[in-house]
This record gives C-alpha cells, structure tokens and sequence, in this order.
C-alpha cells in the first residue's frame, strides 16, 4: 500500500458520535426504542427478508437484539417490511437536513408513516431550538457515508491489523477505536477483524462529517446538545448527524 492511505486521526470524527454512544446503554434501558428498531428492520427488510442475504437488515437485526427486543417482535418487523405480513410497512426512509446555532451543520434520518408530520414537527424543533431545517442538499455535501466499528482499546496491534483488513481511517475516542471503512466493504473489514480474534463493540453505517466546527461558547453548546437530544427523542427519527465538536472543558461544564 502507498503511504498515507489511511489517516489517523485523535480528535474524533464528532462529540456527537462520542456522546451518543456513551449515553446509548442508557437510553435502551428505557425500552422506549423498540418502535424506533422495529421499523429500522421494516425499511431494511424491503430489500429482502433473509439476513444472510441482505447486510442492512442484518445490522438492523444486531442492534434489536443488542436492545433485548424480543425476537418474535424482530420477526414480525421482517415479515411486514418485506411483505410477507397482511399488514405491510408504509414506513418510508427520509433524511432531513438543517442548521443548529454556531453554524452547526445537522443530517436526521427518519423512518415514517407520515412524512408531512415529520417534516413539521422537525421544522419546529429546529426553530425551538435556535436552528433553521434546511433543504435538501444544503448541509448534505459536508458528511459522507462510511461504515464503523467500535472496538475496545487493549490490542497494541490494533492499527496493522486493521490495515491488512481495509481500514480507511482510525480515530481515538478515548476509551475505544473507531474504524471506518467504505460502506460496501463494512462486513469485510469485521468478518476479517472477527477471524482474527479482535473484539468488535458496534458496527453500523453513518454518516462523517469531512470536516468539524469548533464551539467555544458554553451557551452555542447548551443550545446545540439541546437540539440534538430533542431530535433524537423523537419518534420518527432513528439516527442525527453533525459535525460540531465541543471543548472538552465546555462539556464538562454542561
């Protein structure tokens, strides 16, 4: 491999991302996310019902179990996405984009029934909080689709062998490693990296900021986590993006 064909980076691609996956044990206690998954597994399902076959889906299938769905309400999601199910999914996959105070650039995947309600109970969130929902388009270009795995820090060879599996990129979020990889070679790079005895904590697909903006303002970042756990609570959104990076010593105050 030429030099320099994977970067590495200590910043993170995101607090967002870091903050999200700290508080995730959290909010899966609540049990509130099973609506949330079911549907992630009917959207996926529309493209196939067998797992072995159809990766979203499978991934989809990880984090319901991960979230102690139970498995005939994991089976039933399949069976309606798919159309197998008398009640078929009307669900559709909807990505939003927006501005948060700062300049903060924001992506929200929804999963809805109702599209014109989405769209207008987002629009007000975005207002609540300081921000404007944008159009499509208009925050898009700044993020790009990657795969990631989450692995435990501990394996001092971590970085060679993430190389000879395909890694783009490795970033340190402190208490794990982040690998990304192209979105098509995500299952590759794990099943690689499983074979060989590395302990994988998450994979999913996401959206990556290319580049990040830097908040210095305790109040910008009180307003920015405030549009972000409210995006998040609601029930037709499954994943929020941004691309905000808030001084440790600022969230630490927060």
């Amino acid at each position: 491999m030429e030099p320099g064909w994977y970067t590495r980076s200590m910043s993170g691609h995101s607090k967002w991302s870091t903050i999200k996956r700290k508080k995730g044990a959290l909010d899966a206690k609540k049990g509130a996310e099973f609506t949330k998954l079911a549907r992630l597994i009917e959207v996926a399902a529309k493209s196939g019902p067998d797992p072995a076959m159809n990766f979203r889906l499978k991934l989809a299938v990880q984090k319901a179990k991960s979230a102690n769905m139970p498995s005939a309400n994991i089976e039933k999601a399949i069976r309606k996405g798919a159309g197998l199910d008398k009640d078929k999914s009307q669900i559709e996959e909807v990505m939003y984009e927006g501005m948060a105070p700062g300049n903060i650039a924001v992506m929200v995947q929804a999963l809805t029934g109702n599209k014109n309600r989405t769209v207008s109970d987002l629009r007000n969130l975005f207002t609540k909080h300081g921000g404007t929902l944008g159009t499509s388009g208009s925050v898009a270009w700044q993020f790009s689709n990657k795969g990631i795995l989450i692995i435990p820090k501990g394996d001092p060879d971590l970085e060679f062998k993430a190389i000879d599996a395909g890694a783009e990129d490795i970033q340190d979020q402190g208490d794990v490693w982040e690998i990304h990889t192209s979105p098509t070679e995500l299952n590759q790079v794990k099943q690689f990296l499983t074979s060989i005895g590395v302990n994988i904590q998450e994979d999913k697909l996401a959206l990556v900021p290319t580049n990040l903006v830097q908040v210095t303002d305790a109040n910008i970042a009180r307003k920015v986590l405030s549009l972000m756990d409210a995006l998040e609570d609601n029930e037709d959104v499954t994943e929020v993006f941004s691309n905000f990076d808030i001084e440790d010593n600022i969230l630490q105050s927060l």
